[in-house]
């Protein structure tokens, strides 16, 4: 993974701080990881990220098929656990992994109160231009 300290910091106290929370990522909007909190081993991160990742172009696309906007938070509740999916204001994408057991209101502010302020310890990622319609 291509992180800062900082960053890596601020994922821990994430983990930490909130109930809950097991662990969590920030990737590339191309999937890359770019840091991870202390609980992610190599084997794991590649598998979050790339949960992460497919779930993300999902959403994207189905925003701009339904032309709806931008990805801001993806939830995907579990029998034991949820996860929490959100882009930064850079483009980078921020993933939380969470029991199943806590209050999904308070966690959803918690994942965008981070993803707002990570944006700091991050790169601005440019997102693609749309396609241009067929000229008929």
């Amino acid at each position: 993974m291509v992180a800062t300290d900082n960053l890596t910091r601020l994922l821990d106290d994430l983990v930490t701080r909130v109930d809950g929370a097991d662990l969590a990522m920030v990737l590339s909007p191309d999937g890359l990881p770019l840091a991870a909190s202390n609980q992610v081993d190599d084997e794991l991160g590649e598998q979050v990220a790339s949960v992460t990742a497919g779930l993300h172009a999902l959403a994207v696309a189905t925003g701009r098929q339904t032309e709806t906007g931008t990805v801001r938070q993806i939830i995907v509740q579990m029998r034991r656990a949820y996860l929490f999916i959100a882009t930064t204001r850079g483009g980078a994408i921020l993933t939380v992994r969470f029991d199943g057991e806590v209050e999904v209101g308070d966690v959803a502010y918690e994942v965008a109160l981070f993803a707002g302020q990570a944006h700091h310890h991050l790169p601005v990622y440019l997102e693609p231009a749309p396609p241009h319609p067929a000229a008929g």
